[in-house]
């Protein structure tokens, strides 16, 4: 059985999961002799669909956080060092040109 049957999480499945919980009440023996299989099969294959989708949609939200993170990262050095980065590459000459007089 899966332990951790939500209603809430798995709101799309809550058909299924009183379906098989109305199959293992009517009979004990039925559920011994496997004739509940059918629900279990369905129920865990709407579980799996569920939780592939909310995975899908976190890496979404992540992917898009991500993206948002980059662009304020780019935007804070631009602002820093100017477009293109021009003013880290010439300090970064002069720190060459130092080192090479020394």
């Amino acid at each position: 059985m899966h332990p951790q049957l939500d209603k809430n999480r798995f709101d799309t499945c809550e058909k299924l999961m009183d379906a098989l919980e109305e199959c293992h009440r009517r009979e004990f023996i039925k559920q011994c002799l496997g004739l509940c299989n059918y629900e279990k099969d369905q129920l865990a294959q709407c579980l799996h669909y569920t939780r592939v989708g909310d995975s899908k949609e976190r890496i979404k939200e992540s992917r898009q956080r991500q993206k948002k993170w980059e662009e304020a990262k780019r935007k804070r050095e631009e602002e820093e060092y100017g477009k293109n980065g021009y003013l880290k590459k010439v300090i970064e000459l002069e720190m060459q040109k130092k080192k090479n007089n020394e």
